[in-house]
């Protein structure tokens, strides 16, 4: 359902308008003069699993080390 905000409504409310169109998929948005603008979230392309790395400063053979330890029995 496609939720019509006046154009006094969007100014005063634009955070709950922005929450609308997350939730909803879009928004509009109508003016005096009978214009209507529609509001949607942009779809991201990036990967919620792309993420930066972080420099631990160790080396290749210490994370083997690591890996065999944890991978002992007790």
């Amino acid at each position: 359902m496609t939720i019509v905000f006046t154009y006094s409504e969007a100014q005063q409310n634009l955070a709950t308008l922005l929450d609308k169109a997350a939730a909803e998929g879009e928004v509009r948005i109508k003016r005096r003069d009978g214009q209507v603008f529609v509001i949607r979230p942009e779809i991201s392309t990036r990967s919620p699993l792309n993420v930066e790395g972080i420099d631990l400063d160790i080396t290749a053979e210490e994370i083997i080390t690591f890996i065999a330890e944890g991978r002992r029995y007790q």
